[in-house]
C-alpha cells in the first residue's frame, strides 16, 4: 500500500516541528513541512495551490501548525487558500472554518455560551466610554486581552479606573477593539486539556506565581487527571467550535465555579509533554492518520 502523504504548514525547526518529524516518521511517513508564507493560488486554465512549488492536492492531509499574523489582506489570503484546498478535497486538520472560530477569542466565546458552555462575564466594543462603562458592570476588576493572540501576550489586568482608562486610550490610538472579562480569583492556577477527537488525551494543571497561568511567562506545568467534569466541558467545547484537535483552556474560581475561558486551534504541548508519561505528539498523529484512513 503506498505511503500515506503528509504535508504540515509550519517550521521543522521548532520543538514541535522535530516532535511531529519523529512521531510521522515512526509510522513510516517522511512529512513535508510547507513555509506559510509561500502559498500561491491558481484559478483559470488550472486550479490549485502550492506551497514552495509542489501542488498541495498531491498530499492526503495538510497538518496546519502556523498561520503566522501580518496585514488583513494577508491573514485573509493564507485562510482562503486552505478553505480552496479543502474545497478541492484535501484533509485540513484543523479545517479552516474550525481555525477561523478559535483564533477571535470573543467568536469562541460566544459559540461556547450558545453550546451551553460556562463563560467569563465579558464585556466588547470599540467605543471608550463603552469600555469604561463595561469596566464599571465587570466590577473594576477586568481582563483586556487582545482578541487575536496566544500564550498570554498582551493581557492586563486592570483594577482601577484611571489605569483602565489609560489602557484603552492606548489601545484607541493603535486601532484596537476593547475586550474585557471580569476577573475570576483563581488561586494562579488553570487547566489545559488537549483534545483529538472525541478523546482527552492528556491534562495538565498550570500553577503561576500571579494571575497569568501561561507556561511561557513561567508557569509550572503539573499532572492532572481528567475528571468527568473537566472531560465533558473539554469535549463540549471541542465539538462547539468543529475542532479536529485543540487545546482547551478551563479555569475553577476560587467558590468552585468552572469556565470556559478559550479554545486554541493550533495548541502547544510542550509543556504538557514534561507531565504526560507518554508521548503526545505519537498520540496526535496516530489520530490525525486515522482521519485519512492512514
Amino acid at each position: 500500500m503506498e505511503s500515506t502523504k503528509v504535508s504540515i504548514l509550519g517550521s521543522p525547526d521548532s520543538w514541535h516541528g522535530q516532535e511531529l518529524i519523529r512521531a510521522f516518521e515512526g509510522r513510516g511517513i517522511k512529512p513535508v513541512f510547507i513555509d506559510p508564507l509561500s502559498l500561491q493560488a491558481f484559478l483559470g486554465e488550472k486550479m490549485g495551490i502550492l506551497g514552495q512549488g509542489t501542488d498541495l492536492l498531491h498530499f492526503d492531509m495538510l497538518l496546519v501548525r502556523e498561520v503566522p499574523g501580518g496585514s488583513l489582506e494577508q491573514i485573509i489570503f493564507r485562510m482562503d487558500a486552505l478553505h480552496q484546498l479543502e474545497n478541492m478535497g484535501l484533509k485540513v486538520i484543523n479545517s479552516p472554518y474550525a481555525i477561523e472560530k478559535m483564533v477571535d477569542k470573543y467568536y469562541t466565546s460566544s459559540l461556547l455560551q450558545q453550546a451551553g458552555l460556562p463563560v467569563p462575564e465579558t464585556r466588547v466594543g470599540e467605543d471608550l466610554a463603552q469600555a469604561m462603562e463595561g469596566f464599571h458592570q465587570l466590577g473594576d476588576d477586568a481582563v483586556v486581552k487582545p482578541l487575536f493572540g496566544s500564550r498570554g501576550v498582551g493581557m492586563v489586568r486592570v483594577t482601577e479606573p484611571d489605569t483602565a482608562s489609560r489602557t484603552f486610550r492606548a489601545l484607541q490610538l493603535g486601532g484596537y477593539i476593547f475586550y474585557l472579562q471580569k476577573f475570576i480569583p483563581h488561586n494562579n492556577r488553570d487547566i489545559r486539556v488537549l483534545v483529538a477527537g472525541d478523546r482527552c488525551l492528556a491534562a495538565m494543571e498550570r500553577v503561576g506565581e500571579n494571575w497569568k497561568t501561561n507556561i511561557s511567562v513561567g508557569a509550572q506545568p503539573m499532572k492532572l487527571d481528567v475528571s468527568a467534569e473537566i472531560g465533558d466541558l473539554s469535549l463540549r467545547a471541542a465539538r462547539s467550535v468543529g475542532a479536529d484537535y485543540c487545546g482547551v483552556d478551563l479555569l475553577s474560581s476560587e467558590t468552585g465555579e468552572w469556565y470556559v475561558i478559550e479554545v486554541n486551534s493550533m495548541p502547544a504541548w510542550q509543556g504538557l509533554q514534561q507531565v504526560t508519561e507518554f508521548n503526545i505528539a505519537n498520540r496526535l498523529v496516530d489520530y490525525c492518520c486515522s482521519l485519512v484512513g492512514a
